[in-house]
């Protein structure tokens, strides 16, 4: 499996909306080649061709509760359609795209290129940086595209954007960039930092696609349009979305149980060519399993798993799908050399703490000032089929953390910072998790009255 590294629905300030519509180091390789007998080719047309199977087209449905005036007549419910773009991160059905496009919607519909469609589920969550897993099940491996860098983007350098524009899928727009490290603030809850200003047209619905260079790489993910104002368009710095998804394909692992005990650093060279990037070893937990196989501080990882591995996403996907028991090869270069070694999963690979010598429902009790009981997940489904499930607030502690939160007796609770609460073991998890000082202030998501909600705990 090669390497992708190489080389909702939020209430907008009027100023801006979202593009979202509602109703081993290796040559990243040289600009596409050309067809010496058809001057009408250009880069753009070989990489439109060459990444088409790597962009879907995502819909997706949320359900609103109508009022009426009559008050013999009870409350409407209303359909509300909308669209994004996604990039496909991993051969198995890993997909990326903007949060705001997959928010508190009941319904994902991603089609593939070829016109395949499959239901979607979100894997994992990043509202902050405003970017989402999703998770289709496909009859075949996808197509993958190769990620870049924009770290070294010059201004009025060409770019391609390619979305779902309005609902006509597989749009193609070319530009340039205008300015780079734009900060914009769309209201008082959701701004964004150092994004790529282009002024290649950006639409409804192109959220969550790809922006790309003349290498063919993705250099950005498209994000937000100006409303009023003409070719004026901005993108997620790839570099941004690389430590999000892989954050986020961390959290399905330790989720999973599975603990490397790798800390690493992406490291890129940009210049006059395609990308350069590869993935070195920072640290190496003691008595982890990456340090009971060997590998050491300094290492450079250029496989996991049969993932050729160039930055911190290919580190995540070797280990997606593993289980305990498993054996995980990771290649390393060491001395000019390349060495394997093999990561074994035991059955139990979960760190323990002091704390979670208690039981996991003191543990919340004490931490968040709840009790948690057992749910119907069909009252969780209505509210949104994409939840699998929650824990209902039975006991609030009035001076707990989770009081001073807004959190309700009869509350759902669905979700703590990007992870599911399915168990009280699950929420145990969260609060014992190694990188929990890193989660402040920690997100919660709640279904109260039939609605998702959610809010902080601090």
């Amino acid at each position: 499996m090669r390497s992708l590294c190489n080389s909702a629905w939020n209430r907008l300030a009027l100023c801006f909306v979202l593009a979202v519509s509602v109703g081993a180091a290796s040559w990243a390789g040289s600009p596409p080649a050309l067809s010496s007998n058809n001057p009408r080719h250009t880069p753009f047309t070989a990489i439109a061709e060459r990444v088409k199977g790597a962009v879907v087209n995502i819909h997706s449905e949320r359900t609103v509760q109508g009022s009426s005036l009559d008050p013999f007549h009870t409350a409407t419910t209303n359909r509300i359609n909308g669209m994004g773009t996604g990039i496909v991160l991993d051969p198995r059905g890993y997909i990326i795209t903007n949060h705001h496009v997959v928010e508190d919607v009941n319904v994902i519909r991603v089609k593939l290129a070829d016109g395949s469609s499959y239901n979607a589920r979100v894997a994992a969550r990043d509202p902050e940086h405003d970017l989402a897993l999703l998770k289709i099940d496909t009859r075949s491996p996808l197509g993958t595209m190769t990620l870049g860098t924009a770290s070294d983007l010059m201004v009025a350098e060409p770019v391609m954007a390619i979305g779902n524009a309005y609902g006509y899928e597989h749009t193609h727009t070319l530009g340039i960039v205008s300015h780079v490290k734009r900060d914009v603030a769309l209201n008082k809850d959701m701004s964004y930092r150092n994004l790529i200003q282009v002024d290649t047209p950006i639409n409804p619905g192109n959220s969550g696609g790809p922006l790309l260079n003349m290498y063919g790489e993705v250099i950005g993910i498209n994000v937000a349009i100006r409303a009023g104002a003409q070719n004026i368009g901005f993108a997620i710095p790839v570099d941004a979305m690389i430590q999000a998804a892989s954050d986020m394909f961390a959290g399905i692992r330790r989720r999973a149980g599975i603990h490397h005990g790798l800390t690493v650093r992406d490291q890129v060279i940009a210049g006059n060519h395609a990308a350069i990037r590869s993935l070195h070893v920072e640290r190496v937990e003691s008595g982890s399993i990456a340090d009971k196989a060997g590998i050491l501080a300094g290492d450079q990882i250029v496989q996991v798993a049969g993932v050729t591995a160039v930055c911190s996403v290919d580190l995540e996907r070797g280990f997606l799908e593993k289980h305990a028991g498993d054996k995980v090869q990771v290649v390393v270069r060491r001395g000019g050399m390349e060495r394997t070694f093999e990561l074994a999963i035991p059955a139990s690979n979960v760190r323990v703490s002091a704390t979670t010598q208690l039981p996991a429902g003191d543990i919340v009790w004490q931490r968040l000032g709840v009790r948690l009981g057992a749910v119907d997940n069909q009252l969780v489904s209505l509210a949104n089929s994409q939840l699998r499930g929650g824990m209902l607030i039975e006991r609030v502690d009035p001076d707990g953390l989770a009081a001073k939160a807004g959190i309700q007796r009869g509350d759902i609770l669905v979700g703590l910072h990007q992870f599911e609460t399915l168990s009280v073991d699950n929420v145990s998890w969260v609060l014992n998790h190694p990188d929990y000082a890193s989660f402040a202030p920690l997100k919660f998501f709640i279904i109260r009255n039939g609605q998702v909600r959610r809010g902080v705990l601090q």
